[in-house]
């Protein structure tokens, strides 16, 4: 596959643009799937996912094509998705009290989903507590803990996506799942 994807950058790099579309093509559900893992917004992560290949487009000719071009492109977003988390503040929390109601929080507005097994709600329900949790780590934690356990990525490709040394990024997940495990023993 590499192969292929370096035979596309030459040939975009020749001024081929249609060529690129072969490299969106490839990658762009990985991509997105690791925007939204980090975001859990469809839209913010479609949006930065978007980012990410015109930000490759652009700066295709730094590319190293010794590397891997999935670390480059993944490296890229991640950078992206933390960048957004850092800009955006939250307007609202759950246990916030609906105004004009007695004893009313935002979790009573959340709108129930009745048409789905029981157990399949409780799995979903965990889903998303650990998508949230996963969502209250600290950016250095979150972004390993994503494309290590979520993406399925080899420590050395995690290091080469976030530019930081190999102890680094064992450290950083061992930490990181620590704080997972502590903030999921409530379950």
């Amino acid at each position: 596959m590499d192969a292929f994807v370096n035979k596309k950058i030459k040939q975009v790099l020749k001024g081929d643009q249609n060529a690129f579309a072969d490299i969106v093509s490839l990658y762009q559900h990985k991509l997105y799937q690791v925007c939204y893992r980090m975001l859990a917004n469809k839209q913010e992560s479609e949006d930065i996912a978007q980012e990410a290949f015109v930000r490759a487009y652009m700066n295709l000719h730094t590319f190293d094509q010794k590397r891997k071009f999935s670390t480059w492109l993944y490296r890229i977003a991640t950078n992206l998705c933390i960048d957004r988390i850092r800009k955006k503040k939250p307007d609202y929390y759950l246990d916030a009290e609906v105004a004009g109601t007695e004893g009313l929080d935002m979790y009573s507005q959340i709108a129930a989903d009745d048409q789905l097994p029981e157990e399949q709600v409780e799995q979903m329900e965990l889903q998303d507590r650990i998508q949230y949790e996963i969502g209250c780590l600290p950016d250095k934690y979150r972004s390993v803990i994503v494309l290590k356990y979520i993406e399925e990525l080899s420590l050395q490709e995690i290091s080469e996506i976030l530019d930081m040394p190999l102890g680094t990024v064992k450290t950083r997940i061992h930490r990181g799942r620590e704080a997972l495990r502590k903030q999921l023993n409530n379950l």
